[in-house]
């Protein structure tokens, strides 16, 4: 008389550990994927808000010339003047902390910008002082997204146009960490 096992075979269970190896390596990637894109977001995010305020800084005329003298006064497109960066070096790998007053300095104010939460990446503004045309600035964001020695870096440039509009030239990801 022979008896029924009830059980699964060695071949069944390692075809079953298998896919689920499988599926967690899939897993794994996409969870990782999801938190590199999390983090550059941060820097898209941040990094177009402070191409609003330039665009906006640029599009309001501002006197230029000797106050006193009515004849010597003109009004001009120009953007912000350059700032940053701030904080001077992001920990590896993790959120640098809010520093207090760091963004209270005349570019980040001219630009109505600021973070209130530790962030991945650090930011710097830099412009010069031409007018229509030659009027140029760019923003950065430099970040070690993963702590392997290696630096996101987001670059946005834009320029003045000659009827006071401000737009945007490029946008470039150097170094992008993977």
């Amino acid at each position: 008389m022979r008896t029924h096992r009830a059980g699964f075979t060695l071949v069944e269970l390692m075809i079953v550990v298998s896919i689920i190896g499988v599926l967690a390596a899939l897993a794994i990637y996409g969870v990782a994927r999801y938190l590199r894109h999390a983090k550059t977001a941060e820097a898209t995010r941040a990094l177009g808000a402070i191409e609003n305020g330039s665009r906006q800084q640029y599009e309001r005329e501002t006197p230029w010339g000797d106050p006193s003298s009515v004849m010597t006064l003109a009004w001009v497109h120009s953007f912000c003047p350059p700032d940053g960066p701030t904080p001077a070096s992001v920990p590896m790998a993790s959120k640098a902390p809010v520093v207090a007053g760091q963004w209270d300095t005349q570019g980040w104010a001219c630009l109505k910008f600021a973070i209130d939460a530790p962030s991945y990446y650090s930011y710097q503004y830099a412009s010069n002082s031409g007018t229509g045309t030659a009027a140029v600035y760019s923003a950065y964001a430099f970040g070690d997204l993963d702590g392997n020695g290696v630096q996101s870096t987001f670059r946005l440039v834009g320029v003045g146009g000659p009827g006071g509009d401000a737009v945007r030239q490029s946008w470039l990801a150097i170094n992008e960490d993977e």
